[in-house]
């Protein structure tokens, strides 16, 4: 109920109207114009399709559960990217760290795994690393540096990520990224 705790926000979103989503601001409905940008009758035999075209790296993101893992692996797919888009979209989904786990499990060693979504720290790295994850995408930290102070800006973005890892790895007793495993995270029961 953290909105309690924030009247005036909650004052300004009911004279304001119905919430928008900025990135689609001036290009209609909010609702009808993100509903045209996605395609439901997309299928795992759609992906197949083009992995079938294409002989590169394929790396599928939005992938939340298991069962998709297991399907996108056996579509052809060589990464996938753990991600919810933000959460913004679905109110209640799962966070994609809290997935992670079942998704490395599911898949093995037959794909890379990334997670998307929540890197803020040099912690979260080492949280995802110790989840099973082969890499991590960031997006905030860097776009924060860079809209601070340009490309300096986002190079000591990823400076500091750095750093932050490195100390939580210390903190951790794990001497290189290998000794990075899931025996780091608590999960209660």
């Amino acid at each position: 109920m953290s909105y309690a705790r924030r009247p005036a926000w909650v004052l300004g979103l009911l004279r304001g109207g119905p919430v928008r989503l900025a990135n689609f601001a001036g290009r209609g409905a909010d609702a009808s114009y993100a509903g045209d940008q996605m395609d439901p009758s997309i299928t795992w035999k759609y992906v197949r399709e083009v992995r079938d075209r294409w002989k590169g790296p394929f790396a599928l993101k939005g992938v939340m559960s298991a069962d998709d893992a297991r399907l996108a692996v056996d579509a052809g797919v060589t990464a996938i990217i753990v991600s919810n888009h933000g959460g913004r979209q679905l109110d209640g989904a799962a966070a994609p760290l809290d997935v992670l786990p079942q998704i490395v499990r599911a898949v093995g060693d037959r794909a890379e795994v990334i997670l998307d979504g929540g890197i803020r720290r040099g912690v979260h790295v080492l949280k995802a690393l110790a989840c099973g994850a082969t890499a991590c995408s960031i997006g905030r930290p860097y776009l924060y540096g860079l809209g601070a102070a340009g490309e300096a800006g986002a190079l000591k973005a990823l400076e500091m990520l750095r750093t932050e890892l490195v100390v939580a790895m210390q903190l951790s007793g794990c001497a290189d990224l290998a000794s990075i495993d899931g025996r780091l995270i608590h999960r209660p029961t």
